[in-house]
This record gives structure tokens, C-alpha cells and sequence, in this order.
């Protein structure tokens, strides 16, 4: 099985009381409960894509989170994995480190960038029954202002009518982009299918507010 999840920042006291308000009484107990949420889904012979921002702490405490995390583990470059220039970071952890990478998942393109990319390679392409063949997966924005703005852009493309390739009709632009951000998943890693079920369900609460 293969999971998803943006954004854990490990050792990263500062969100607690600021920007994510996690409320953790220490980023201690924030660690351990992230690595019980984990471990509570991931298997051994699973593996979990992590789309950036993993930690902010040094080589060899960030060796000792990732040894007691199960499963395969794979790394999107983030702005704050400055352990990634540590010698002391064992690279090995991760089966492999990357800035950006487009994988398949089920017979699905996915476009992996810790950064939102809102016109994405494989954007328009449908199946035969109309459903997307292509998600972008992204993390960076939190639940942030940033991540209204994104919104923003999905909801003013999926409403923007166009002729496809190949298509007389005019129909809505695909626009599928997810935040596989951690708070909104409990810090879980989740399959494809679902962040696309979460992301949903918090896309049409947002429309009720």
C-alpha cells in the first residue's frame, strides 16, 4: 500500500503556538503522537511519500524519528528538511530524496511537489468515463491564508469552461490538486483514493461556511 502526507515538521516547537496552533504541551509529545498516528496505519512493507517539510531537527535525531517509522519511506524536498545538509543524516532512510517527481498510483499520474503547482503536466487529462487521470499533490501552505488562495484558484478553474483536445463541447476546466497537509489527516498517511475523499468531504464544508 502506498500513503501520502505533507508537512509533519518534526521538532518544530514553534507550531504549537503559532501558525498551526498544534497544542501539544511539548514538541516531545508532539513527536511521539505523530509517530503513534503513523505507525497506526503504515505497515512494514508499506510505503509513505512525504511531500516535504519532514523536520526541522538535526541529522541524527531525525535518523531516530525515521528508524522508528514503519514502512518504506520517500522524501519531496522541502524548504525547512535542512537536516538533508547534516552529514551526520543517514540518506539511506529514505529509499530515495527528491525535489519533485511524477509517479503512477492505480493507473494514475501523480505529480509530487512539496509546492502547490496549479497548471500541472497531465492537468486535462480524463478517462473515457470523464474522471481525472492526473493529481497534484502538494503540502508548503498549512491551512493558511496560502492555501485560501490555492483554493481559490481550484474552485475559479474547476468553474471555467473550455474546449479539451479533441473535444466540440465545452466542459470544466480538471483542476485536481490536493494539500495532503498533516493536521487535516490527524497525521495519518493516507492512500490516494483517501486524500481525494478528505479532500472532498473539506472542500464542500468550505462551501457551507
Amino acid at each position: 500500500m502506498r500513503y501520502y502526507i505533507a508537512d509533519l515538521h518534526f521538532f518544530h516547537q514553534g507550531l504549537n503556538d503559532r501558525m498551526d496552533e498544534r497544542g501539544f504541551e511539548s514538541v516531545e509529545a508532539m513527536n511521539e503522537h505523530m509517530i503513534k498516528q503513523w505507525n497506526s496505519k503504515v505497515r512494514r512493507n508499506d510505503e509513505t511519500i512525504v511531500l516535504g517539510d519532514f523536520s526541522v531537527g538535526k541529522g541524527e535525531e531525525t535518523n531516530e524519528i525515521l528508524k522508528r517509522l514503519n514502512g518504506t519511506k520517500y522524501l519531496i524536498i522541502g524548504n525547512h528538511d535542512k537536516f538533508l545538509d547534516d552529514r551526520k543524516f543517514d540518506t539511506k532512510l529514505f529509499r530515495w530524496i527528491r525535489p519533485y517527481e511524477e509517479v503512477k498510483d492505480n493507473k494514475r499520474k501523480i505529480i509530487l511537489s512539496h509546492y502547490p503547482i496549479c497548471c500541472y503536466n497531465g492537468q486535462y487529462r480524463l478517462d473515457k468515463d470523464g474522471s481525472p487521470k492526473t493529481y497534484m499533490l502538494y503540502g508548503h501552505v498549512h491551512d493558511t491564508y496560502d492555501e485560501r488562495l490555492v483554493n481559490g484558484f481550484i474552485d475559479n478553474a474547476s468553474r471555467s469552461l473550455r474546449k479539451l483536445t479533441g473535444d466540440d463541447e465545452y466542459r470544466n476546466i480538471p483542476c485536481n490538486m490536493i494539500n495532503c497537509f498533516c493536521m487535516f489527516s490527524d497525521y495519518i498517511p493516507l492512500t490516494l483514493d483517501e486524500w481525494i475523499k478528505l479532500d472532498r468531504e473539506r472542500r464542500a464544508k468550505m462551501e457551507k461556511i
